[in-house]
């Protein structure tokens, strides 16, 4: 498989764009309820890239220590997911889920409980309403709460694959004032990244029959 082109067109880019966008929206909705706060998210950037270019990526903006929420999904393609802070902007986002009258201590100790939680809410629209837009469905799996580099979350060996391709989103995320950077990224071997290629084919080629 490794002759398959895997790189996106600009309409492929702008298609994937515009259904990850629209699974960020719908996770903003459920995040919403669920915190009984106002939720942005936005996708401005996704970027098909190695393993190491993804770590090389967050490298360079992200100095300190990362915290990830990742979930196993399997399905038309199939990987991991990620949903990837900074440390600080991790508690951040805890202490917005948790409210403002949580004290620190309780933070502390919740703080991976309520990632998880709001991980889940985030991954399973996202990749659920991109796996419904493709006429597809996905399996995902409990979530769990990782911490390290770049480098440490994207190989769960210590060592790259280099099979494996990163889809990669850059999110904006605000909670009530807050603002939260983060990252979602979903590591796919080869042959699921094609068979992600050809759905987003057929999926324009859907929207341009009904045009």
């Amino acid at each position: 498989m490794t002759g398959v082109n895997i790189s996106l067109d600009e309409l492929e880019r702008d298609a994937l764009t515009e259904v990850v966008n629209i699974g960020v929206s719908r996770a903003a909705s459920s995040l919403r309820k669920m915190v009984g706060r106002q939720v942005l998210l936005s996708v401005p950037s996704v970027e098909i890239v190695t393993q190491a270019a993804a770590a090389a990526l967050i490298g360079q903006r992200e100095s300190e220590d990362l915290v990830a929420v990742k979930q196993e999904f399997e399905g038309a393609f199939s990987g991991r997911a990620l949903l990837i802070f900074p440390e600080t902007k991790s508690r951040e986002l805890a202490r917005a889920v948790m409210g403002d009258e949580a004290s620190a201590e309780q933070v502390s100790e919740l703080e991976s409980e309520a990632l998880a939680e709001t991980g889940n809410v985030i991954l399973n629209n996202c990749l659920g309403t991109m796996a419904n837009m493709l006429k597809q469905s996905l399996k995902m799996s409990l979530p769990e709460i990782i911490r390290g580099t770049g480098e440490r979350l994207f190989s769960e060996t210590g060592e790259p694959d280099e099979g494996a391709l990163v889809l990669f989103l850059y999110i904006n995320f605000s909670v009530q004032d807050r603002n939260i950077r983060g990252y979602i990224a979903m590591l796919m071997d080869l042959p699921s990244m094609a068979a992600l290629k050809v759905l987003i084919a057929d999926f324009i080629d859907r929207v341009t029959e009904d045009v």
